[in-house]
């Protein structure tokens, strides 16, 4: 049985608001991993709000050469195809600061899910709690590239990387971080803005089974909401 998820909701009035309170978290969890460990592992979401946190994250003051960056998800495209969530990061925040490329952990999905999941696996094996995740919620209630009817991941046996097939947006050929693995985070934080997303947000707090139910980190989730979502 999987454990019970526990929801912290921090509603705002805009989604400016909702980008702030983000990057302040981000700081927050980075200088906190820094001052302990020397170190700051982050997993990165894919979509347009992530996109204004990130071009945001590229005049932080921090110290760069001890952040590790890491995909919760990856579409299986070429690595210079605008549409990968890589891509995307490295366009307005990851090629403008001075993280080393070794500490840069992207998923090479343009091998194919199956093998980009099984080489993605090995990068993770000596990674233990991420010190945050971020994610996203799409209209169907998906976060990274779990699924509605797909394989979620949410055992504890379940792999910590899974290959995704027939994905019911384009591109069908993804890669995702299953929910356990997701879940062995320091902290969660979720970005929901736009109007479009109030269908899922509703299903979701009303206690309804969807992949973003499913990330369980043992801290709970912070769910950072737009009110026109609401």
């Amino acid at each position: 049985m999987t454990a019970q998820q526990l929801c912290r909701w921090q509603i705002f009035p805009e989604a400016e608001a909702l980008r702030d309170a983000a990057v302040a978290v981000i700081d927050q969890a980075a200088s906190q991993a820094i001052a302990a460990r020397g170190e700051f592992h982050i997993v990165l979401s894919g979509g347009n709000t992530p996109r204004a946190v990130h071009e945001r994250l590229a005049s932080l003051k921090t110290d760069w050469s001890a952040w590790h960056i890491y995909f919760g998800d990856e579409r299986c495209l070429p690595t210079d195809h605008p549409e990968r969530n890589s891509y995307m990061a490295h366009d307005v925040w990851l090629g403008c600061v001075a993280i080393p490329p070794m500490q840069m952990h992207l998923i090479p999905a343009e091998l194919g899910a199956v093998r980009a999941a099984q080489e993605y696996a090995k990068v993770l094996h000596e990674v233990g709690e991420f010190d945050l995740v971020m994610l996203g919620l799409g209209e169907d209630g998906h976060t990274a590239s779990l699924f509605p009817g797909h394989d979620w991941g949410v055992e504890e046996h379940s792999p910590d990387v899974l290959a995704v097939h027939d994905a019911p947006k384009p591109p069908p050929e993804r890669v995702s971080l299953s929910a356990a693995r997701l879940s062995r985070a320091q902290r969660v934080m979720f970005l929901v803005a736009g109007a479009s997303k109030r269908e899922a947000v509703s299903r979701w707090r009303a206690g309804e089974s969807i992949p973003a139910s499913a990330i369980t980190p043992q801290s709970g989730v912070d769910v950072l909401v737009e009110s026109t979502a609401i």
